[in-house]
């Protein structure tokens, strides 16, 4: 039987250390972190989403604003709101929750936030700086993969990573930190021959295809570890992931579960980044 990689308990204990970091903080008078997150229109993920993010704030003792925008929102009002989180000083990140509305330009809106204040890593300035290995705010997702295989302890040096998906959002930045930790590492897509036979060869696999039961037995060896993802609804409408779970789980050596495994982390991340921007703010401030 694989281990099993618990993102709720690693994203806990990492939530644990940042509140009482927090918490340091208010003793000595200063301000609370501030998040601001913008969400357009009503897209019922993205309101959950939100949610979990807004509650995770207050649970580490974070001021979170949500500024509800209605899905007709122009680019110009939708930019104006952008401008003033850029110039309030309380606010420490930004985040404008995706997928907008297809009316709205999202790299350009994307571009808009300050890159201090770009909690989800996503500004081409922080993409930069994270491909040339400058320290940046990091996109969530990839550095909670990165948080979860430290925690078990995980040897990346010379190990053989693959990367299935190339958004610019996970499978990229994931690939740069792998490459970062020393492995070898091979991206994956739609248009990539003899995918299972490449995953076999995969000492650690990251899959984020988003097709339920996409990774079966026969892309999987004994010594392998799987981070899985994605995010797919079953015919059942369960939350599951792109690994056929029940026949993969027993033939791995550690596997995350879905849900329960990045899910919880890459919140947990956003947090951290909101803290590292916070602290790079009072230290400009001072000096």
């Amino acid at each position: 039987m694989a281990q099993i990689i618990d993102g709720k308990l690693i994203a806990e204990n990492l939530k644990q250390n940042i509140s009482k970091q927090v918490k340091q903080y208010l003793e000595q008078g200063l301000r609370k972190p501030g998040l601001s997150v913008i969400l357009v229109g009503d897209d019922p993920a993205s309101q959950i989403y939100v949610r979990n993010k807004s509650t995770a704030c207050k649970e580490v003792g974070f001021e979170s604003t949500i500024y509800r925008l209605d899905p007709n929102i122009t680019k110009e009002d939708l930019l104006d709101l952008i401008c003033k989180l850029n110039q309030d000083s309380a606010v420490d990140g930004i985040l404008c929750q995706l997928p907008l509305p297809k009316h709205l330009p999202t790299r350009e809106v994307l571009e808009a936030i300050d890159p201090a204040k770009d909690v989800d890593g996503f500004h081409p300035i922080n993409s930069g700086r994270l491909f040339s290995g400058t320290e940046s705010l990091l996109p969530c997702t990839a550095a909670g993969i990165i948080k979860m295989l430290k925690s078990i302890n995980y040897q990346f040096v010379g190990k053989k990573a693959l990367v299935i998906g190339r958004s610019n959002i996970v499978g990229k930045p994931t690939a740069i930190l792998l490459l970062n930790e020393d492995c070898t590492v091979t991206i994956a897509h739609s248009k990539t021959r003899n995918l299972a036979e490449l995953s076999r060869q995969a000492d650690l696999l990251i899959t984020s295809a988003g097709k339920e039961k996409f990774i079966t037995p026969e892309f999987t060896n004994p010594e392998q570890v799987i981070i899985d993802v994605a995010i797919n609804r079953n015919a059942e409408n369960k939350v599951v992931g792109d690994v056929d779970f029940v026949r993969v789980e027993p033939l791995v050596k550690a596997i995350t579960p879905v849900p329960g495994g990045v899910g919880p982390m890459t919140i947990a991340v956003l947090l951290e980044n909101t803290l590292i921007a916070y602290r790079n703010h009072l230290e400009e401030a001072a000096t």
